[in-house]
């Protein structure tokens, strides 16, 4: 017998009617499919439960449905898994219950170093330029002392600069094109964040200019916070080389930059909003350094730099521009970093290690530095040590210093097997080859473009063969943005080889007493030696 469920009247009700407990419904809703299953349907036909009449035949629904009755009759047991229970209109294996896959994809990088060498390196589509120096730091046991950069190098049009910690290195490397053979190199920067400890040098006063009065003063303070606040508007003024539109003639221009882009100005230095042009915004550019201008672009200086949109183009898209001096260029490409990141480049500075590369500010070891304004003059020949106030004094102490340091150099060889004078000799002009800051004949050119690319800031030097005299050396070294050379002379003295850098007052008997004296000690330098300059090998 049929019946069909009345409007108004649920399946519970219709089965109390027939006798049956709504705990056993419940159940049976359970063991076939959810509970409401049953009442979403209305008025659809559906087979009493009770006994069928004697002689009457059973189809196949009726001994399923007879079947189901028995199972009814057992108690009921809560479900311990009710999160598989699902609709039967859909499948059991749902992919919520299969584990998800990785997001994070690897991919394959390869890093450059100076002298050829190559690493390649299975890392994360998210990883970033800090956690690939980071990598490298460690499985090549450096110390890392925060200058270590990834390089972003494209030969086919002479560019390179270098990506920011924070930037995404395969979305760099996305940008490149097919048939492009760009590479990345793994170097040091030292002047990466040097405008945050010294911005006066890297901002003279003639390119610099603020809305807000500094009564003709520009401390650091000032400076950083008018270029890392987005409220105030720095300036950057002055003269470049730009090659005019459809012309391959250079001309020298005014510029100006500001936050809403960089402009030329029509008419002389004038900065009237009707004689400004707009030339390049540099939100959705990259700032590159220009690798000898001269010959690849057929500029009218050196000291070259490019903006270049993100995305892949021809050398159409090129926004290349030429200053005079070095630090000229150091200024406009370090305005245009921090205009462009503000507070990103801040917090790289602060922070060097993300949060996600496993280290951060709390789990680091402090990096040991010594500020050059707690080192000072000591005197300890008497019964009590003294500090020597007087900058003569301690002048002529330094140089007994190096005479004292050197007397002791020539009794260690004479005590380890007693060296002839020659053996001696040879042994102290050899000794240097193995020391990373000397590198072995190579020309001027070459050793200021080293520092260039290390960063110019004061201190950074390194040594080399002399090419006009085979016998001297040659100590190059970067002061205010401007790299000079001071050649050593070598002096014979009673059948034995010292060097010296002012004229034999003060002598060493190899070059690796030199470079730690100098490190320590002004002298005839303008500055002290501080970082040198090395090529690596990955």
């Amino acid at each position: 017998m049929t019946t069909s469920l009345q409007d108004g009247q649920s399946a519970p009700g219709r089965a109390a009617a027939r006798g049956l407990g709504l705990a056993q419904v419940c159940g049976a809703a359970q063991g076939r499919g959810h509970a409401s299953a049953l009442a979403a349907a209305p008025r659809l036909p559906c087979r009493t439960l009770l006994p069928p009449l004697e002689g009457a035949h059973f189809c196949a629904a009726d001994r399923r449905k007879k079947k189901d009755l028995n199972v009814l009759e057992m108690p009921s047991i809560p479900n311990p898994f009710p999160e598989l229970c699902c609709s039967p209109f859909t499948s059991v294996f749902s992919a919520s219950l299969f584990p998800k896959a990785n997001s994070r994809k690897k991919q394959v990088i390869k890093v450059y170093n100076e002298d050829g060498t190559s690493r390649a390196l299975e890392v994360p589509s998210d990883i970033t330029a800090r956690d690939v120096c980071q990598l490298l730091i460690l499985k090549n046991h450096y110390i890392d002392d925060n200058s270590w950069t990834l390089i972003e190098h494209l030969p086919h049009i002479g560019l390179e600069r270098t990506i920011e910690d924070h930037e995404l290195v395969v979305e760099v490397q996305s940008n490149w094109g097919m048939e492009e053979e760009n590479k990345l190199y793994f170097r040091k920067n030292y002047a990466k964040y040097e405008f945050f400890k010294n911005p006066v040098s890297f901002f003279p006063e003639h390119m610099v200019s603020f809305a807000a009065e500094t009564n003709g003063e520009l401390s650091q303070a000032l400076i950083l916070q008018n270029f890392l606040s987005s409220s105030t508007y720095p300036e950057i003024h002055g003269y470049l080389h730009a090659k005019e539109q459809g012309k391959k003639s250079w001309k020298k221009i005014y510029f100006l930059l500001r936050r809403s882009g960089l402009y030329y100005s029509t008419k002389g230095t004038s900065k009237e909003p009707r004689h400004l042009q707009f030339f390049s915004e540099f939100g959705n550019s990259d700032i590159y350094m220009a690798l000898a201008g001269k010959k690849t672009h057929g500029a009218p200086a050196n000291y070259g730099f490019c903006l270049k949109p993100n995305k892949a183009g021809g050398s159409r898209d090129l926004k290349l521009l030429y200053a005079d001096e070095e630090q000229s260029r150091t200024c406009w490409v370090t305005a245009i970093r921090l205009l462009k990141y503000g507070m990103q480049l801040h917090q790289n500075y602060m922070h060097p290690c993300p949060g996600r590369s496993g280290c951060s500010s709390q789990n680091m070891s402090p990096m040991r530095s010594i500020s050059e304004n707690s080192l000072v003059a000591m005197d300890f020949s008497g019964h009590k040590s003294r500090v020597i106030e007087n900058p003569t004094e301690a002048l002529s102490v330094a140089v007994e210093e190096g005479l004292a340091w050197r007397k002791k150099g020539c009794l260690r060889l004479n005590t380890h097997g007693s060296p002839t004078a020659s053996q001696s000799s040879s042994t102290n002009l050899a000794i240097h080859r193995a020391q990373p800051w000397f590198h072995h004949r190579i020309s001027r050119d070459e050793a200021q473009r080293l520092i260039i690319q290390q960063g110019p800031v004061d201190g950074v030097f390194l040594v080399r063969d002399s090419q006009s005299n085979p016998k001297t050396f040659v100590l190059s070294l970067s002061h205010g943005q401007k790299i000079k050379h001071f050649q050593i002379i070598p002096l014979e003295d009673d059948g034995e080889m010292f060097h010296t850098l002012d004229d034999g007052h003060t002598r060493f008997t190899d070059l690796i007493q030199l470079v730690e004296f100098y490190q320590l000690n002004k002298g005839v330098l303008p500055c002290k030696l501080k970082h040198y300059c090395s090529r690596i090998a990955l």
